[in-house]
């Protein structure tokens, strides 16, 4: 019966999507978007990664740009909390390409005018001073400068890969957490993408951790943690937040134009789990629990049945 529902899902899928481009389902007359993104925050906003970006002021969007790749990957920007909401990239042929290995940091190299002997973390030039993290937020918090998009996400070359390391594209994280069941997921996201683009298709992915009061299962609790979940100390005298909650939502665009998604959403505290399934969820719950409206370029038809169902067997 799963196996017959699954097929049902994608038989709809594919009738109500377009077989082209990217550009068709933005834009093709058959289908409606009521939520989409307009390029009032960038010309990359209407990207298909992107989820829904907020207005005024108080958020930012940086998009990163490479000569060859294209858009890199972009983050929403929360000037009030000092943090970003999110990380978001597509996964393609032609950008999937290795080029640089994080190690080849350590070298010695010159990058952006500047020598660097390892990582080259450094605060965002595109966030305002004064509403950025700096390396000295870190320093001595107890937390990982953890990365929402992978430095191994992005290695066809040392600017793509460079690009991972602004401070913007950061959430603190306990180690063991960080280096744990979240490298874990990420592990398993490359599995996903080394299997899609291999065929010829594309994965879409965004990722990030709460800032905000959440919702699970109606009730509504803080989104931030008061106390390191490995130690136990306080974090008021941080200037950022910590998350107390980490997601990832993917969705999963196959060559013949069918569509499936799901989500991670992973409690911010020490946990070393290999078994992701229990860990997943489908796309509308993630909305349900963050707000966040994921993926809102999609035509509604598709979104709606990608973001809607979810058989943890296709995401092994």
């Amino acid at each position: 019966m799963k196996n017959l529902l699954y097929f049902f899902f994608l038989l709809l899928s594919y009738l109500l999507s377009s077989c082209g481009s990217d550009a068709d389902d933005r834009t093709s007359g058959k289908n409606t978007n009521v939520n989409a993104n307009t390029t009032e925050k960038g010309q990359y906003a209407i990207n298909l990664e992107m989820p829904q970006v907020q207005r005024g002021n108080n958020y930012i969007l940086v998009s990163r740009v490479d000569d060859n790749i294209g858009v890199n990957y972009s983050i929403e920007w929360d000037c009030v909390h000092r943090a970003q909401r999110w990380t978001c990239w597509e996964w393609t042929k032609a950008n999937s390409y290795k080029g640089w290995t994080r190690s080849d940091w350590d070298r010695g190299v010159r990058w952006q005018g500047q020598y660097w002997d390892g990582d080259p973390f450094q605060a965002d030039p595109e966030i305002p001073v004064e509403w950025r993290t700096e390396l000295s937020d870190f320093r001595g918090s107890g937390y990982d400068r953890g990365h929402i998009c992978a430095s191994e996400d992005r290695i066809c070359s040392m600017n793509v890969n460079g690009q991972t390391f602004y401070l913007s594209n950061m959430h603190p994280q306990v180690n063991s957490f960080n280096a744990k069941v979240w490298a874990t997921m990420e592990m398993r996201l490359r599995t996903w993408r080394d299997m899609t683009v291999s065929n010829n298709g594309t994965l879409y992915v965004c990722k990030g951790g709460t800032l905000y009061d959440v919702t699970i299962n109606g009730k509504t609790q803080p989104g931030t943690l008061e106390k390191n979940p490995a130690t136990g100390a306080s974090n008021a005298a941080l200037r950022m937040p910590v998350p107390k909650y980490f997601f990832m939502a993917v969705v999963k665009k196959t060559v013949s134009g069918f569509y499936s998604g799901m989500a991670f959403w992973a409690e911010h505290k020490p946990d070393n789990s290999k078994d992701l399934q229990r860990y997943m969820i489908t796309i509308n719950e993630l909305e349900a629990r963050t707000g966040y409206d994921f993926f809102c370029n999609f035509p509604d038809n598709v979104e709606e049945a990608m973001e809607g169902y979810l058989d943890t067997s296709e995401w092994k």
